[in-house]
Order: C-alpha cells, then structure tokens, then sequence
C-alpha cells in the first residue's frame, strides 16, 4: 500500500476545496437585448390609458424592473430612461387613483 499526501489525496476538509479552481465565469448581459426589454416596457407605459391601465402586478413589477435593468447601461442612456419611465410612471399613478 502506497502512503499518500494528506494535503494533496482524498476528500476535501469539510468539504472545501482548497485546490487550485478557474475563476467563476463573469456574467456580461447583451446590452442590446436590455434596451430591447428597456424600449418595450417604455412603450407598454406609454400605451396606458385610463380605459387600459396596468394591473397592480405589473405596475410594481416594471416599477421595480426597470431601473434595475437599466444598471446595465451607460450612466447618460440610464438616466434618459428612467427619467422618461419616471415621467410615464408619474402619470400612469394619476391615472390609476382617479
């Protein structure tokens, strides 16, 4: 029987790999799919009347979405954005209480 390294052989301490591993691959999202995404529910807000508003859900959703997809862009493309969706939000919420 051949005696073996006990840093090197076997199962891991408590089930940590202490090895040498490659870096998690990194995420970079396709920024045209995101202002595709972006430019639709922009264009969603901009659809809604008083006789088609949003239903709650999907007020709260793209309320939420939005600026966080938005993260993704440059920070002068971000902030026209959300200004126009905050300015589309502002008057979906007048519509939704009248």
């Amino acid at each position: 029987m051949q005696a073996t390294d006990d840093f090197t052989a076997g199962p891991s301490q408590l089930g940590f790999d202490l090895g040498d591993k490659p870096a998690p691959a990194t995420y970079e999202p396709n920024l045209d799919e995101i202002r595709e995404d972006l430019a639709a529910i922009l264009d969603s807000a901009r659809n809604v009347t008083s006789d088609e508003l949003w239903d709650e859900r999907t007020y709260r959703y793209n309320k939420v979405v939005f600026p966080q997809m938005s993260r993704w862009l440059p920070d002068e493309e971000r902030d026209q954005l959300c200004f126009e969706f905050a300015q589309e939000i502002e008057r979906i919420e007048q519509l939704m209480a009248a």
